[in-house]
This record gives C-alpha cells, structure tokens and sequence, in this order.
C-alpha cells in the first residue's frame, strides 16, 4: 500500500542529518528497488509457502519465532556489504532489514496471526503453496469452507481485520512528513550502550502497550487511533529504522 516506501523515504532522510551527504550508504532509489514485489511481501506472491519471512512477534515472548534472528542477520549482512561497497546487496539488506523491523512494530503483527491461520486453515501454513490456497480456505464441506472464508474475510475476520488496519494506517499518514521522527541524542547513546535487539525488544513492549490493534477490532479506525498512529506509532517505527541502519554504518566507521 506504499507505507513501507513512505518509512523508508523518511527514514532515509533522517539517517543522513546523522552521517552527512557523502557518507556512503544505499540510496533511497536504490533501497526502493527492493520493496514491493522485490519485498518480503512479494516472496508470497511469486513462491507461496516457500522460504516466507514471518514478520510477526509476541511482545511478551519477543525471542520466540524468527523475527529478532531475521534483524540481526539483516544487520550483520549489511554490515559486510557496506564495508565492501556491495551496492546492491547492501540496498537488498537495509529493505528487507527496514521491513522487518516496521512489521514488527505494526500492531497487526504482534498477534500470533500465524498459529490463529493454522488452527483455521487445520495445518500448517507452508502447505498453502498457491496464491488461491491465501486467499479461499476449503474446507471438508462446502458448508465449512464458507464458514473458513467467513472467518477469514467477513466482519472482523482473521485477513479482513488485519488488511483494514493496515489500509488505516495508510490513509491516516497520508500527506505526513514526519519531520519531528529523528532519533534522540539519546537512542543513539542507548544503541551503543545495549545494542540494538534490546532497544528494539523495548520499542515493541511501547507500541503493545498502546493497545491499538485490540481497539482497532472494537470500534474500527477512530480520531484517537489516527492520533495515535502519527503521534506515537510511526514515531517509534521510523527511528527503529534509522537506529538500525545506523547500528551497520556505525559498525563500519568504527573499523575505519
């Protein structure tokens, strides 16, 4: 819906008040080029149930799944290409890094999506394989498949609920700059400090506590929702960008 892009254009430009103009970091264009169809999200499209990347995280268990592992690879893997001037890889991993770290602090993924489609779909998710296996969920009868559609896609339904949050924080954000969203003196002294899982673990606890997904599945999109989302949610999820694009140039300079 172009909300990762919108992040990832102003986490960039927030990134360079930090390093400066001529430090050497992918482009914008060049990050761009891998989100979308190139994004995590396109894996699902083009090879359903194949190697997906599960972007989703229990605020109260974060090291369970695979998302903490995904960051601190990404991180890592930029780290090697920035110090070799590996253009493209380096574009690749700070997308797919900036991604995770964003869905991570969506309030729709920090729901276990993926064991509440299991237990819908009645095995595990990796045998969904087609396009059309994510989008109509067939049952033994033709009673129980529209029963699964309806769970999965009526009023308050697993997908329906999930896609509409995430419309919502599209069109509310819609025309924001998010000028004011750069990192503190303060995160950047922290990142040094304890490094950067810790930082983020601590940034998810913040945006669980605002509670927005389950007030989201009681009343839909309302005034405070949308306030909340400018004022505090896509405050946080942008500086977790900068902070960890920053956490593999630093690693780099600091070599130099």
């Amino acid at each position: 819906m172009g909300t990762h892009q919108k992040i990832d254009r102003v986490a960039r430009r927030h990134l360079t008040k930090k390093i400066g103009e001529t430090a050497y970091f992918p482009s914008i264009r060049e990050i761009l080029h891998f989100e979308g169809i190139h994004g995590p999200d396109g894996v699902k499209l083009r090879s359903p149930g194949v190697d997906e990347p599960k972007h989703f995280i229990n605020p109260e268990s974060p090291h369970e799944g695979m998302l903490l592992q995904y960051i601190a690879e990404h991180i890592a893997n930029l780290t090697i290409a920035l110090r070799q001037r590996n253009e493209s890889r380096a574009a690749f991993e700070a997308a797919w890094l900036a991604h995770a770290v964003t869905d991570g602090l969506t309030p729709a993924h920090q729901v276990p999506y993926e064991e509440m489609l299991d237990e819908l779909w009645g095995n595990s998710a990796s045998d969904r394989s087609r396009v059309r296996d994510k989008i109509l969920i067939k049952g033994d009868t033709t009673l129980k498949t529209v029963k699964n559609f309806w769970e999965y896609w009526g009023p308050r339904g697993l997908m329906s609920t999930h896609t509409l949050f995430e419309a919502g924080v599209n069109t509310v954000t819609r025309g924001r700059r998010f000028t004011q969203a750069v990192p503190s003196p303060e995160q950047y002294a922290e990142l040094e400090r304890i490094g950067y899982q810790a930082l983020y673990i601590r940034l998810v606890k913040e945006v669980a506590a605002l509670d927005m997904y389950e007030s989201f599945k009681q009343t839909g999109w309302t005034e405070r929702l949308g306030r909340q989302t400018n004022q505090e949610l896509m405050p946080r999820i942008i500086q977790a960008v900068v902070l960890a694009w920053y956490a593999a140039y630093q690693a780099v300079s600091q070599e130099d």
